[in-house]
């Protein structure tokens, strides 16, 4: 009897969940409808900070070294190991790139728990800009990238800008699946809480801010300890009475995950930074997973004709959830047979991420406080 109940609640939450991709579907499509990004070009100083030559790692930077824009753009490189390979990936750029404005910045020194951070900050001594845009290693941009950011960062009242992210593949089966998570999952989720007005988020796919800001907000040695350093400068940003713009656009995520693991650690960190920064949101969001959902409902009620009805109506619904997100950001990262492999898989990472104790970045662990605070534990 009880085994029947909580199958049909779970039919329930399904059906609920099936709704809620579709209701996502129509906030996809119409996100950022109107809005204006127009602005005069302003001097900016790219900083990327940059640890191992990843996977796809030349392409995505040069992608930041064609930008249409009109001033000057200089863009600054920093790695702490002197012994790094992606030294060479960005001596190599400078070689190919005789025209553009680029330096190497390699500071090994430490300024707190959070290396990217600490990079961050060996960086901004060559930084000859007062804009200031950071973006994380394996993002890669559109030509009209830093029109549009700048633009955005002109609007009355905006502190910064940030952009979101859509995932690209760059390896095998398992990069196919992380980036279809980061597409079809992470991406309308985030305009869904955007649109309910749920989330103030900020990404290290781009954060555009202007220097004055930056040193107000105590500049990046105020979050060199921090977990979700991204997330913390836009609330710094915002408790200040500034806003952070997220123009209707996506930049992409490259992601090159070589098996389970290195899936597991990227997205049990994503979901442990996610449950820090909203542990009650975090913990709600298993309504989202319609198809997994929705197969413990049928395998609870032994198979029965209504929750296999509802399994075709939550994998439908997820379908047109994908179709929406490819048509507003004209991205695929992924086929569509895969997608109930992969809401299954997330299902799973979600679950797991509550017993996870650290987290993994860039090959070393590092424990989580529950105030979001880093401690290196290798």
């Amino acid at each position: 009897m009880l085994v029947h109940l909580v199958g049909w609640c779970l039919t329930g939450l399904a059906l609920c969940s099936a709704g809620y991709a579709l209701i996502v579907s129509g906030f996809v499509l119409r996100f950022g409808a109107g809005s204006d990004e127009s602005g005069i070009p302003e001097p900016v100083t790219i900083l990327k900070p940059l640890h191992l030559d990843e996977p796809g790692l030349p392409e995505a930077l040069a992608t930041f070294l064609k930008q249409s824009y009109g001033a000057p753009v200089q863009v600054v490189f920093g790695i702490q190991d002197p012994s790094d390979p992606a030294i060479g990936v960005v001596k190599r750029l400078i070689r190919d790139n005789p025209g553009a404005d680029i330096e190497l910045v390699v500071d090994a020194r430490q300024h707190g728990t959070n290396r990217k951070v600490s990079n961050l900050v060996n960086m901004m001594r060559a930084a000859r800009h007062d804009v200031v845009v950071i973006s994380d290693s394996d993002i890669s941009v559109a030509p009209d990238w830093l029109s549009k950011v700048i633009g955005a960062l002109s609007g009355a009242r905006v502190g910064a800008v940030s952009c979101l992210y859509a995932g690209k593949v760059n390896g095998n089966g398992w990069a196919t699946l992380a980036a279809m998570g980061t597409s079809y999952e992470f991406l309308p989720n985030v305009i869904a809480a955007l649109s309910f007005g749920l989330a103030k988020p900020c990404f290290g796919s781009t954060i555009a801010i202007r220097r004055g800001t930056l040193d107000a907000i105590g500049g990046f040695r105020a979050f060199a300890d921090k977990l979700a350093d991204d997330y913390e400068i836009g609330h710094a940003v915002r408790a200040m009475g500034l806003e952070v713009a997220i123009p209707p656009f996506a930049v992409a995520h490259g992601n090159a995950e070589r098996d389970w693991t290195d899936l597991y650690r990227h997205e049990v960190r994503w979901n442990r930074t996610t449950h820090v920064i909203d542990p009650l949101g975090h913990t709600l969001s298993f309504i989202t997973y319609a198809v997994p959902l929705a197969i413990l409902a049928l395998l609870l009620s032994r198979f029965s004709l209504p929750t296999e009805s509802v399994l075709v109506l939550t994998v439908v619904s997820r379908l047109c959830l994908k179709w929406s997100t490819e048509k507003k950001f004209a991205l695929y990262a992924g086929p569509s047979w895969a997608l109930p492999v992969r809401d299954v898989l997330s299902f799973v990472v979600f679950l797991l991420s509550f017993f996870a104790e650290d987290v993994h970045w860039r090959g070393s662990r590092f424990a989580v406080s529950s105030s979001g605070l880093l401690r290196s534990q290798s």
